[in-house]
């Protein structure tokens, strides 16, 4: 949530900052701002909506500096508004400051602020940090910020500018994402890699609880205890992917293009993991007496992770033949899970940021289990927390909606299934390269969908107006459905939901209509037959059917009235390949309702609060 830029150098620190927050906006964007010290002063500029609003005010009225921030918000504390938009300045207009989080005792910071004289014009908790610094600034901006920080509980990433030390900026985090990116005579603050890789892919990621004083020709690092980190023991992360990997590259939206990344994101996360008939894992971190003895493994994920988790709870449960639980990363400590030292517990995560998921690590590893990480972001906070690391190589994703990060990790997630399985010997070696020499040809397999674009296309020009549509599936088509209706309720706003095509009779048939379109997942396999029936149950209450099923399917034709083709594939593996179409149908009607599908509305692609 949210998207901070900080930046010390030479060049015009306005447009750095503007850049790296057009590169951020998917983070947070019903307000945007900088401040910037300017003639000895500091000079704050903020404009509610989205960045081109404050593009327009800083065109009118420039800002000039070298030493800024700048930040993009997704609301939590008041309504977006310009007086709620960061960065927040102190009573005397020296300080300000930029925040993603949550502070949890605003209101006893902010009464105890207002009694000592402080003045609060906005209805952000944000806007505290900014006094505080201020009450215990004394000259040494590191020192003060240490002391504001410490009076906070919840998440914070900060970055504070006082307009007496024009060369520097200070950051701070706690359980929020924070880099230092270091350049050559300049370095910037973020929250994420992509506002830092024009000018650099040399990055430091902050540690909670750590401050860094950030100028121009250095970074310094000082722990909770405000000891300096030895140059020595920073840990800096070059990053493998370059700007143009996080630019359109021609297409109209990042969308699509990630969309049409999924064969590349696929075919790197499956690189290397299959060698002499062996599933390369050595991110289990455990010895193959350890893994043995695993008796049940627990998935916890938000959203779209969380489809992918139910598709890896089929995988693991068919294959290796363990009971598999999956939870909501938002109920799983709540709900005090059965789990011990034999338990196996698998976080999805994408950003490695999400602030449930990463609660439910730290519990499970208290608990006594053995936790792994499905992780996109090298470097991000799950990778410190979890006992191991199995990573996605998608590249950056810049769209709100997941595309290539979800097959990329229901591809990780079956290399899982299949190393596990062969820990159990549940697999023979036959079966083992079999089912791996068909999870290589998926991305082929995608390419080729690719090509019933247009169709699909005029697919969603029937349906783009439609106010309701259901998703139904059997089997592995339960979690496709899933996020089939997920995404085309994300983009397209349009209300759609998703249930087991048996549960149909069990209310949900109630709301057929034949302004109600249902999509149906109805890949070959053991339950062809009965999703077929299901499909004939509501188009006998009006209801028009678009099928997801497979190539060569002609026995579907006389029961939909759109039949969107995947090549053939075993039916444990046909997530993957059945989600594509499910994409592309939520991004084409998305358009054609004029919809931004890149910053769907109330959306941020990292959840980082609670």
């Amino acid at each position: 949530m949210c998207g901070i830029v900080g930046y010390v150098g030479s060049k015009s620190v306005a447009q750095v900052l503007l850049g790296g927050l057009a590169r951020l906006e998917y983070r947070g964007y019903d307000s945007a701002g900088i401040a910037v010290i300017e003639n000895g002063e500091l000079n704050v500029v903020r404009r509610v909506g989205k960045l081109a609003n404050l593009v327009n005010a800083l065109e009118a009225s420039p800002a000039e500096g070298v030493t800024g921030i700048g930040h993009t918000r997704w609301a939590t504390h008041g309504r977006p508004s310009e007086g709620n938009a960061h960065p927040h300045a102190d009573c005397s207009g020296r300080i300000a400051v930029v925040h993603n989080g949550i502070i949890e005792n605003y209101i006893e910071l902010r009464t105890e602020l207002t009694t000592t004289g402080h003045v609060l014009s906005s209805e952000t908790d944000t806007e505290v940090i900014a006094h505080l610094v201020e009450s215990y600034y004394a000259g040494d901006l590191v020192e003060a910020t240490s002391k504001a920080v410490a009076r906070l509980e919840g998440s914070y990433a900060l970055g504070v500018l006082h307009r007496d030390h024009p060369g520097e900026i200070v950051a701070a985090r706690k359980d929020s994402p924070l880099i230092v990116g270091k350049g050559e005579g300049e370095n910037i603050v973020a929250s994420d890699i992509p506002a830092v890789l024009e000018y650099t892919r040399e990055v430091i990621p902050l540690h909670d609880g750590q401050i860094a004083l950030v100028s121009a020709d250095a970074v310094r690092i000082f722990d909770e205890d405000g000891s300096e980190v030895a140059e020595s023991e920073t840990e800096i992360m070059h990053v493998e992917w370059d700007l143009e990997a996080a630019e359109k590259g021609g297409y109209e939206d990042f969308m699509l293009k990630e969309i049409y990344e999924q064969p590349k994101a696929i075919r790197e996360t499956l690189r290397g993991r299959f060698v002499d008939g062996q599933v390369q894992l050595s991110e289990l971190v455990m010895s193959e007496e350890e893994a043995l003895a695993l008796s049940r493994v627990f998935i916890i994920a938000c959203g779209t992770s969380y489809h992918a988790g139910i598709v890896a709870k089929t995988l693991i449960e068919q294959w290796a033949r363990m009971p598999v639980e999956v939870q909501v990363s938002s109920e799983f400590r709540y709900s005090d899970p059965i789990i011990d030292d034999e338990t196996l517990v698998v976080a999805i995560t994408q950003s490695g940021e999400t602030a449930d998921t990463l609660a439910g690590v730290r519990e499970a590893r208290e608990r006594g289990a053995k936790v792994i990480a499905i992780t996109n972001v090298v470097g991000s906070r799950v990778t410190r927390e979890a006992d191991g690391v199995l990573y996605t190589h998608a590249g950056p994703e810049i769209g709100v909606a997941a595309t290539k990060t979800f097959t990329a990790q229901i591809a990780a997630l079956t290399v899982l299934a299949l190393k596990l399985a062969q820990v159990k010997g549940t697999l023979d070696d036959e079966r083992t390269r079999y089912l791996w020499d068909e999870i290589c040809v998926i991305p082929a397999a995608i390419e080729t969908i690719f090509a019933e674009a247009p169709a699909i296309e005029r697919c969603a020009d029937e349906y783009y107006n439609s106010a309701s549509m259901l998703f139904i599936g059997r089997g592995m088509g339960v979690p496709v459905a899933m996020e089939g209706a997920l995404k085309l309720k994300e983009i397209s706003y349009i209300h759609a939901e998703a249930y087991p095509a048996g549960e149909m009779k069990h209310g949900p048939i109630a709301l057929i209509t034949e302004e109600s379109p249902v999509v149906a997942v109805t890949i070959q396999g053991h339950t062809y037959e009965k999703v077929v029936s299901n499909i004939q149950e509501v188009r006998a209450r009006g209801a028009q059917v678009i099928a997801i099923a497979t190539a060569g399917d002609a026995d579907i034709k006389p029961h939909a009235e759109h039949v969107l083709p995947i090549p053939a594939t075993p039916e444990s593996l046909s997530a993957i390949p059945a989600s594509v179409p499910l994409q592309l149908l939520a991004y084409y009607i998305a358009k054609k309702r004029d919809c931004n599908v890149d910053q769907p509305r109330n959306l941020a692609k990292s959840v980082t609060v609670e």
